[in-house]
């Protein structure tokens, strides 16, 4: 969801709720952690004094907060700090004030692990409490539901589950994988919804509840845009915990737009490669060609000072404004192209088929490949970017890389790394695509495909 977005419902529903017991289920990937802003999963609320959210509090633990008649009611947190913008996290939270023993009424579980919980300043609800998660007249998923909407959540949500009635672990919506040990999504969960339960954003943005029950839910302001990050096949984005003085992050991490004050800041994205084959696209906005933008690859995920993508040894950058692509600050000589607002660079990468040692580097611009070179001929080395393999001292994997290169430089870069949009705008013509993975603008080199986990793993 973007900074904006969020849904909204009326919680009419059939049926009633006694509002002692319920189960959330969700998936989340975030993307603005910052420490200083608060980012709401869901609130809920019959009145101003009477109210309910789950956020992520601005120290980034999970936290539920209740009030009844303008007093606190429920404040429980997290000890464990969520910071991370490459994965997804599934929670699940429960709440049965039945039980007699007050730490019993509520529990976290964090990708199938109970959470022990923050020892400072929490509240437990008393005993048969209703609470206004399941109760509620009103309810907003992404944003506060008290007064006008605020601390909105900043990231990707999926297969949002809410049961009321019942408790559910952690292993009705999850499992571990039994070769990696990872936790996975269960896609159908035999589950009993209740009479205010719901399931919305199910493999896409649709609001529409598939529990039965009909509580669908509406976009209450911005725009819900469907990803193909998912739990189960998770696509590179930009890293904003990276070193980047001056660079604003949204739609989910995909856009990153530079100001006037931070001049040569690198951004890395947070999937890199070893071996395989990878293709992904990025759009140049913000005047990007007088600006000094650069695009391209590293062999490092945290450059050493603030150098442009080409300037160090370990990187191989594009740059819009001379149309030259530089490592170690020296131009690797051919035929390229300037580039500038509007126009759409592929960057393919060869990790496969090197060739005198070297692996294989491409770049492509509104779906030509440039000086003569042709990615899907795996053998041939004309108009091929020769990159050289990992040295002790980096990390050993190659990430895409933008950067600006000069004073007051404001370019925007809109990646699309396999999701099928540049910023907000979908692709206009969906190119071919054998793996399957991903959506692109433009036809996907032949034995190439996206930098997600399923790319990796193929």
């Amino acid at each position: 969801m973007a900074t904006s977005t969020y849904l909204q419902n009326s919680h009419t529903g059939t049926g009633s709720s006694t509002g002692e017991k319920a189960t959330m289920s969700l998936w989340v990937k975030r993307t603005d952690p910052s420490g200083d802003t608060r980012s709401t999963i869901i609130g809920a609320r019959t009145d101003d004094n009477n109210y309910f959210k789950i956020r992520f509090a601005d120290n980034d633990r999970l936290m539920v907060y209740g009030a009844k008649a303008g007093s606190t009611n429920v404040d429980i947190q997290t000890n464990a700090e969520f910071r991370d913008v490459s994965g997804w996290y599934h929670i699940v939270l429960q709440i049965d004030t039945t039980h007699a023993t007050d730490t019993e009424r509520v529990k976290w579980y964090v990708n199938g692990e109970l959470q022990t919980i923050y020892s400072t300043g929490k509240v437990y609800p008393s005993q048969n409490d209703v609470n206004h998660l399941t109760s509620a007249s009103d309810i907003n998923i992404g944003c506060n539901a008290v007064g006008s909407p605020n601390e909105h959540f900043d990231g990707t949500m999926s297969h949002f589950h809410m049961i009321d009635g019942t408790i559910y672990p952690p292993t009705a919506f999850g499992s571990t994988d039994s070769t990696t040990g990872e936790w996975k999504i269960t896609t159908a969960p035999s589950v009993t919804y209740g009479a205010k339960g719901y399931f919305i954003l199910k493999d896409g943005n649709s609001v529409t509840d598939q529990s039965g029950n009909s509580n669908n839910f509406t976009v209450g302001g911005g725009t819900l845009t469907k990803t193909e990050d998912c739990p189960s096949n998770v696509f590179a984005t930009f890293n904003p915990l990276g070193r980047n003085r001056d660079v604003t992050f949204s739609n989910g991490n995909c856009t990153a737009t530079y100001g006037t004050s931070g001049t040569r800041d690198i951004v890395i994205g947070t999937l890199g490669a070893n071996s395989g084959k990878y293709y992904w696209e990025i759009e140049i906005q913000g005047n990007a060609n007088a600006n000094n933008g650069v695009l391209g690859v590293s062999m490092d995920d945290w450059e050493t000072g603030y150098a442009v993508a080409g300037e160090t040894n370990q990187s191989w950058g594009f740059k819009g404004y001379d149309g030259a692509v530089q490592n170690n600050n020296s131009s690797v000589g051919g035929t390229w192209a300037t580039f500038t607002n509007g126009d759409k660079i592929g960057v393919a990468i060869n990790l496969d088929d090197e060739q005198g040692g070297l692996n294989k580097l491409y770049f492509s611009k509104n779906g030509t490949w440039l000086n003569g070179s042709d990615p899907s001929n795996f053998t041939s080395v004309v108009g091929v970017v020769g990159i050289t393999k990992p040295e002790n001292g980096n990390t050993g994997f190659y990430f895409p890389v933008v950067s600006d290169a000069g004073s007051n430089a404001t370019p925007q870069f809109k990646a699309n790394f396999g999701n099928g949009y540049f910023g907000t705008t979908a692709v206009s013509s969906a190119g071919t695509n054998a793996s399957g993975i991903g959506i692109f603008e433009y036809d996907v080199p032949t034995g190439f495909t996206a930098l997600s986990t399923k790319g990796l793993n193929l």
